[in-house]
């Protein structure tokens, strides 16, 4: 056994995870160092040049390939871990559970979305009582209409039969405040929605600062998650809740 690992890993045994500081427990998931120093000293690199553990969350996995004394299977440890941290942390939406609200959205997608460095738009497909079936991805990048188009949004929902549609997407700025592209979007895929017989129930924009339904600010009518009424129009970021 190496002993480039004894203390965090002795640290770890006697006092537990939650003991351990940030550059330890990266440590433990590189398990190496590399030509510039050990484990510990590649972790506490990564953490000051990623400004922390959220930084290196917001990495790319070729950001931490290329990062000396990383490589190809320490990159795939630390995003993996990573992952797995997201998964923990989020509020998951199972396959048959109702969705109630705005909340519910945000509670599940934030962690998976407030840390990507790139805008990522979503649709969860729901049944008639407003039931999670499933979520698809449509896009990333920054959104357009060219890019979020509804054939990609409504192919999943028309294959699944869905009843209704949520709209999520992420703003990596840390503001959830809807930009006009947003509202564009919003309502052109509700008229198609309409069209085709798939309401469009609400569309939540998810960053580190909270999240906004654009519902709430009266940009969609009619039904809303969970079958209550549409509420009156408001102007402000809903807050993030835990």
């Amino acid at each position: 056994m190496s002993e480039l690992l004894d203390l965090p890993r002795e640290r770890l045994a006697r006092f537990g995870a939650e003991a351990l500081s940030d550059a330890e427990l990266v440590a433990l998931v590189l398990r190496t160092g590399g030509p510039a120093g050990d484990a510990l000293q590649t972790a506490r690199t990564l953490l000051g040049r990623d400004a922390g553990l959220r930084g290196l969350a917001r990495a790319a996995e070729r950001e931490l390939r290329d990062a000396p004394g990383v490589g190809p299977a320490k990159s795939a440890s630390l995003v993996a871990s990573l992952e797995i941290g997201r998964r923990v942390a989020s509020r998951t939406l199972d396959p048959g559970e109702p969705l109630r609200g705005p909340a519910d959205l945000y509670h599940h997608f934030r962690a998976r979305l407030r840390d990507a460095r790139t805008e990522q738009f979503l649709v969860v497909l729901l049944d008639g009582r407003h039931r999670v079936m499933r979520t698809e991805p449509v896009s990333r990048g920054t959104l357009t209409a060219s890019l979020v188009h509804p054939r990609e949004v409504f192919r999943p929902a028309i294959r699944e039969a869905a009843a209704a549609v949520a709209l999520v997407h992420n703003h990596p700025s840390g503001d959830p405040t809807p930009s006009r592209e947003d509202r564009e979007i919003t309502a052109r895929l509700a008229r198609a929605g309409d069209l085709l017989g798939i309401r469009v129930l609400d569309h939540v924009v998810v960053a580190e600062g909270g999240y906004h339904s654009l519902r709430e600010d009266g940009d969609l009518s009619g039904e809303a998650l969970g079958g209550a009424p549409a509420r009156a129009p408001r102007r402000r970021a809903g807050k993030a809740r835990d």
